[in-house]
């Protein structure tokens, strides 16, 4: 009894957070959900801008183009996510906040300039270089949040991060339920320059994390780059750099081509366009809570089995989730309210992410985190624009969305083999 009461009392004293770190974590997390909210955007305004902009540049506004040119701007928009990994050497350079501001202002305004592209080119080259902003602000606030926080409170932080990136899946799908059916895409970019508030009360209000100052001081310069894929870190580098590609060809697979799903579909039943997209964002908002509850759960979950047993859990429940809702409710005769039935189990396996925030920050040292965390990210993000363009040429050959989004499960069958190479981190404290 004594034990239990002991055990009790142990779990409920948790180390209390300053007003610092409490500052810290609201800034990190705005910031992650205005990401994504402004990456998503893109997603649920496609159709109407291109619509606008193909004639414009001098194609036709077909579907088919529409859906090839919308998978080239997405690929261009993942290759500046790519070369997002510029940050994380400056991170570790010049401290988590300064650089974690300055992705959030890169991709707030060139959201915003989207708004005013004349033909696809124009579009095409914001979604890039708001694609370089988005792609470095995961990486830099979950290493903020990661080192900032008490060792005992840091792995349901990672989790409580995660649900902000998909809180912005609902408020772009809430903005587009308001102002996109009314007042159009452009204004939907419009809102995307807002962030630019939450980064100025980044510099002004949050403190560097004490640990990445500490290592600082002590820290010789070396090349964090080269020291990541050295004989040190060289295979978790590149195994968590797998896992990462894995989760964003599922991610993007899924929720980009969802809205475009279910407005084909409630097209097919009937409903007028304006219901349509009502219909598209309320899928969207459905996925989106059933992400957030994946993440909260992720976080207790690896502490009890581990951290590879978790993400084998999420990666087959993902491959089982397209497949049922790309593969099979797609193509019933009345395939809405199955497919958007399905969009809750892919939404909550989704959450998968949170346990990249988790688990990355535990596998590198203070002075390179930041660069092996951008440099796991932009990899997967690399080859995620190559499957998206991929998937955009499958789409046009096929002439249906459902089959080649339903392949991409296949890769988490893969990932279920490269788990095994991966280090598990239960239990160990977060290195120095």
């Amino acid at each position: 009894m004594n034990s239990l009461t002991d055990r009790t009392s142990v779990t409920r004293r948790r180390t209390p957070l300053n007003r610092s770190q409490i500052a810290g974590f609201w800034g990190a997390w705005a910031g992650w959900t205005l990401d994504g909210m402004d990456s998503f955007i893109y997603a649920l305004v496609l159709t109407p801008a291109l619509t606008e902009l193909l004639p414009r540049s001098g194609y036709a506004a077909t579907p088919a183009n529409v859906g090839l040119a919308g998978s080239i701007l997405f690929a261009l928009f993942l290759v500046g996510w790519g070369l997002s990994f510029i940050w994380g050497p400056l991170a570790d350079r010049y401290g988590r906040t300064k650089v974690l501001a300055g992705t959030i202002f890169t991709f707030a305004i060139f959201t915003g300039l989207a708004a005013t592209s004349h033909n696809v080119w124009e579009l095409g080259i914001y979604r890039f270089i708001a694609g370089v902003g988005i792609g470095g602000e995961w990486a830099l606030a979950g290493t903020y949040v990661a080192e900032a926080w008490p060792e005992d409170r840091r792995k349901m932080g990672a989790g409580y991060l995660q649900t902000g990136y998909y809180a912005g899946f609902f408020l772009a799908a809430a903005l587009n339920y308001t102002i996109g059916v009314h007042y159009g895409w452009r204004a939907m970019f419009l809102t995307g320059a807002v962030p630019v508030v939450v980064a100025i009360l980044i510099l002004l209000r949050v403190k560097e994390s004490e640990k990445w100052e500490k290592a600082e001081a002590r820290t010789v310069r070396t090349k964090p780059l080269r020291e990541i894929l050295g004989p040190a870190y060289r295979r978790r580098t590149w195994v968590a750099c797998i896992l990462l590609t894995i989760a964003i060809i599922g991610l993007w697979a899924g929720a980009v081509y969802e809205p475009s799903a279910v407005i084909q579909l409630a097209t097919k039943a009937g409903m007028a366009k304006n219901d349509a997209i009502r219909t598209a964002s309320l899928a969207t908002g459905l996925l989106s809570i059933a992400t957030i509850l994946g993440c909260l759960a992720l976080p207790p979950l690896a502490e009890r089995i581990g951290r590879k047993k978790t993400l084998a859990i999420y990666f087959l429940g993902m491959a089982v989730a397209i497949v049922g809702s790309f593969g099979w409710a797609f193509y019933l005769p009345n395939g809405l309210a199955p497919f958007i039935a399905w969009l809750f189990v892919l939404g909550f396996f989704g959450g998968n992410f949170a346990l990249f925030s988790l688990w990355l920050p535990e596998q590198f040292e203070t002075r390179v985190r930041a660069t092996a965390f951008a440099f796991c990210t932009s990899f997967g993000r690399f080859v995620g624009a190559g499957v998206n363009f991929l998937l955009g040429a499958a789409v046009l050959h096929m002439h249906t969305l459902g089959v080649p989004v339903a392949l991409t499960a296949i890769a988490f069958i893969v990932g279920l083999f490269v788990i095994p190479f991966a280090p598990e981190t239960r239990g160990e404290v977060l290195p120095q």
